[in-house]
C-alpha cells in the first residue's frame, strides 16, 4: 500500500514572516494527521526559517528546484548540499515552468535527478503535456519521453516521486478529470515497470498537479494509481492546504 503525499508548491510567493505565519498555522491544522506524508516547498529564502518552525513536526520540507553541482561559480544557483544544510529531504525537479519559462531540458534535469539521489534527497519529477500536445494526441509520447529520459541511469533501489501536471491545468482553475488523471498515472506506473520493476513501480508515489483544489481533491485522490498531490495556489492558505491534507478525514 502506498503512503499518500500531499505537497504543496508555493512557487514565488511568501517573504520570511508570511512563511512562518502560514506554517504555524498549518501544523495545528494538520498535526493529528498520521496516515500520510506532508510536505511543504517554500522559496529558498524561507527554507531556513521554515525548517527550524517544523521541527518535531509532521511536516516535511522541501526545496523548488536545484542545480546538480555540489559548489562552484554558479551564480544565482542553489545546491543539493545547501538545501540538506536547511533540512530539506525532496526537491522539486522539472517543474513545467523551469521547462518552458527556463528552457531546462530534459538531460538537465536528469542531471539533476541523479545529483537529488546521490546526496539523499528524494527528487519529485514533474513531467506533463500542454494543450497543444495534448490536442495533438501526443500525450503517452510527451510522458514517456519526460519520464524516460528523466530517470535515465537511476538505481532502481533509489526512492523517487512522479508528479504527472498537464500543463494546461497548472495555474488555470481547469483540471483533469479523475479518470483522465488515472489513465495517465496509470500509463506512467507502466514505464516504470519497464523502466525497473513491476516491485518498483508499485511502490513509486505517483502524484498529480494541476489546480488541485479542496473541491476537486476527493476525487482526484481516490482514483487507484494517484497517490497524493502537488498543489500549488492551494497550498498558500493554511486552510485550504489542511483541507486538501484531510480530504477523507472529515466526512
Amino acid at each position: 500500500m502506498r503512503r499518500l503525499l500531499i505537497a504543496g508548491n508555493w512557487k514565488m510567493h511568501k517573504t520570511v514572516p508570511e512563511a512562518l505565519e502560514l506554517v504555524r498555522e498549518l501544523k495545528t491544522l494538520v498535526s493529528d494527521v498520521t496516515d500520510r506524508d506532508i510536505l511543504v516547498c517554500p522559496p529558498f529564502t524561507a527554507l531556513y526559517p521554515v525548517g527550524r518552525e517544523l521541527k518535531s513536526s509532521n511536516i516535511a520540507l522541501g526545496g523548488q528546484n536545484m542545480f546538480y553541482e555540489e559548489q562552484g561559480a554558479f551564480t544565482g544557483e542553489i545546491s543539493p548540499l545547501m538545501l540538506k544544510d536547511v533540512g530539506c529531504s525532496y526537491v522539486i525537479l522539472g517543474h513545467s515552468e523551469r521547462r518552458h519559462i527556463f528552457g531546462e531540458t530534459d538531460e538537465l534535469i536528469n542531471r539533476k535527478v541523479i545529483s537529488a539521489d546521490e546526496h539523499g534527497l528524494i527528487p519529485i519529477l514533474c513531467v506533463g503535456e500542454t494543450l497543444e500536445e495534448r490536442e495533438a494526441g501526443e500525450t503517452e509520447k510527451v510522458v514517456e519521453r519526460q519520464v524516460r529520459e528523466g530517470l535515465k541511469g537511476l538505481s532502481p533501489e533509489s526512492e523517487l516521486v512522479i508528479a504527472y501536471e498537464p500543463v494546461w491545468a497548472i495555474g488555470t482553475g481547469k483540471t483533469a478529470t479523475p479518470e483522465l488523471a488515472q489513465e495517465v498515472h496509470s500509463f506512467i506506473r507502466g514505464i516504470l515497470s519497464d523502466l525497473f520493476s513491476e516491485e518498483k513501480a508499485g511502490k513509486t508515489r505517483i502524484l498529480y498537479g494541476g489546480s488541485v483544489k479542496p473541491e476537486n481533491a476527493k476525487g482526484l485522490l481516490e482514483m487507484p494509481d494517484i497517490d497524493g498531490a502537488l498543489v500549488g495556489g492551494a497550498s498558500l492558505k493554511a486552510e485550504s492546504f489542511a483541507k486538501i491534507v484531510k480530504f477523507d478525514l472529515e466526512e
